[in-house]
């Protein structure tokens, strides 16, 4: 088990994740696509208890375009942190902001609003697991 450190691009906002994440992979959807800037998003999901916010709590802002996600960045620099998921009872902590912790990607999520195809040999589900609301379909590479 271990303790990991985050932070936002300018500091002001630190936190910490403890234990180790339910899931890691890599998301297609546009919602993540456009929030991250880019055409795909690595993702970390913990449950919301490892998650701590250590310094700046003051400085978080929330979005939330649906009741799915709400989105949380600091208002000072504009640097991303996680978003929380209610319906799925886990937060997401971008896989980016914690340097230190070794990404091991299980699958890709969303795979049918991809704009960037991966051949890495993960599966690739068209939208999300059964477990977690979607199809289960998995696509080709």
């Amino acid at each position: 088990m271990g303790t990991y450190q985050g932070k936002c691009f300018c500091g002001a906002v630190a936190f910490t994740v403890t234990g180790e994440p339910e899931a890691m992979g890599y998301c297609h959807c546009e919602s993540c696509r456009h929030w991250s800037a880019g055409p795909v998003n690595a993702f970390s999901l913990w449950k919301p208890t490892a998650l701590k916010v250590t310094q700046g709590a003051e400085h978080i802002g929330t979005y939330n375009k649906t009741p799915n996600s709400f989105r949380k960045w600091c208002k000072l620099c504009g640097g991303h942190l996680f978003s929380d998921h209610p319906p799925m009872g886990l937060v997401d902590v971008y896989a980016a902001m914690i340097p230190t912790m070794i990404f091991k990607p299980a699958l890709h999520v969303s795979y049918g609003e991809a704009v960037l195809r991966v051949k890495d040999g993960l599966p690739k589900l068209k939208d999300f697991p059964k477990e977690m609301g979607g199809s289960g379909v998995t696509l080709p590479e």
